[in-house]
């Protein structure tokens, strides 16, 4: 057999490379499997309550009625995936209310700075419950459980039981009212809904193209783009329904606010990431020379803001501080986290997560309602959805090992 005279030499021609392609990452069901639930829970109930779900007006509730679980749930996430628990939550947004309840009607103040004065109480009790957590090493549940019952029965002090309605127009908005309206369909709204979209779609590919440019794992392009579309053509429903109701919610530009506050803090911050080491291993992070006593310290007072910014919104909608505000917001907010995937043990979890759990949940409340399920057979299917939410997760890691 006859060999050319470079062969003959030892010497082999070099190969042409390909063009190079980049780390795949794979599909994280974790991640989409919560999407899924949302979708397929409103397509079950759009077809057993015969529309009346995606109805404008019940839209624009569904935004108002669970706004406090949202809020809560941003905040639970940060103190869930730091390796903590908060069960003091609920009635810290009972006492805060009770403050600004009597800030507004006893103590004259305008309702603008009884609203700072709310926020300036809660991150106040989130620094003292901070301070035992994280200088004193007293474990979070025990503080947390402490301050469940300290405030609610301050709750009670301050409102000798009773109740304090009557709050200014403005500060009731916060929590019940819309932006001006041009009509229906309202044309400020579908503006707001167009630029958020645009908003997806910038960020979405920025994100890509960072990823590519550093050559680390990223999702396909068909990937990037069907999530895109899906995500888009939610945001564009949404406005559209919303436009034919009494506009856009003025919650949910808070709520919008804070989603994109709180994921730049923990994807593009060092607090962040330092919140997912502590979660992820705490002595490793420890040993890398993060300070795990001051970040503790500020994730128990950025809880405690929100909650007192939760107070203000239940107070408002609800028109009045009463004592019994509060009740078992805590467990919507833990069960709203790990609904969205957060890991039990921490260390795993994201903002957008925490509140497409929240919404998992308020989809049911809503749902059920319109039904006319029964409270107390809501509250199985709500614990029922938990407990698989959870085992999905667990599932879903044992898998990936």
């Amino acid at each position: 057999m006859s060999s050319t005279a470079p062969e003959q030499a030892g010497i082999t021609e070099p190969t042409v490379p390909g063009p190079r392609r980049g780390p795949r990452l794979r599909v994280d069901l974790r991640q989409y499997g919560i999407l899924a639930a949302l979708a397929v829970i409103i397509i079950l109930f759009q077809i057993l309550t015969n529309g009346r779900l995606l109805y404008p007006g019940n839209i624009s509730n569904l935004i108002q009625q669970n706004a406090y679980v949202l809020i809560l749930a941003i905040g639970m996430v940060i103190v869930i995936i730091a390796g903590h628990i908060d069960l003091s939550v609920g009635s810290i947004v009972a006492v805060v209310g009770a403050v600004t309840g009597l800030a507004i009607s006893s103590w004259g103040l305008p309702w603008g700075a009884a609203v700072v004065l709310a926020l300036v109480v809660g991150a106040l009790i989130g620094a003292w419950q901070g301070f035992w957590v994280a200088f004193i090493g007293i474990p979070a549940f025990i503080v947390t459980l402490a301050g469940m019952l300290m405030f609610r029965g301050l709750t009670l002090v301050l409102l000798t039981g009773g109740t304090i309605a009557g709050l200014p127009r403005g500060f009731n908005s916060i929590g019940s009212g819309a932006l001006p309206s041009t009509g229906q369909p309202d044309l400020i709204t579908l503006g707001i809904g167009i630029v958020a979209a645009l908003a997806v779609v910038v960020s979405q590919l920025r994100a890509r193209a960072t990823l590519k440019r550093l050559e680390l794992p990223r999702e396909s392009l068909t990937a990037v783009v069907v999530k895109i579309a899906i995500a888009v053509a939610a945001i564009l429903y949404v406005a559209y329904l919303l436009s034919f109701s009494r506009g856009t919610p003025i919650i949910l530009i808070i709520l919008a606010a804070l989603i994109l506050i709180y994921s730049f803090v923990l994807n593009r911050t060092v607090f962040g990431r330092h919140v997912y080491a502590m979660g992820g291993n705490l002595f490793a992070a420890q040993m890398s020379g993060v300070k795990t006593k001051w970040v503790n310290f500020f994730i128990f007072v950025n809880m405690g803001l929100l909650a007192g910014l939760a107070g203000v919104v239940n107070t408002a909608r609800a028109g009045g501080a009463v004592a019994s505000a509060g009740q078992s917001f805590e467990l919507d907010a833990i069960a709203a986290v790990f609904i969205g995937g957060a890991a039990v043990q921490g260390g795993v979890g994201t903002v957008v997560d925490a509140v497409i759990g929240g919404l998992v949940m308020g989809v049911l409340n809503q749902g059920l309602s319109i039904l006319s399920v029964d409270a107390a057979w809501q509250q199985v299917i709500k614990g029922l959805v938990l407990l698989l939410a959870v085992a999905f997760d667990v599932y879903s890691k044992r898998r990936s090992l």
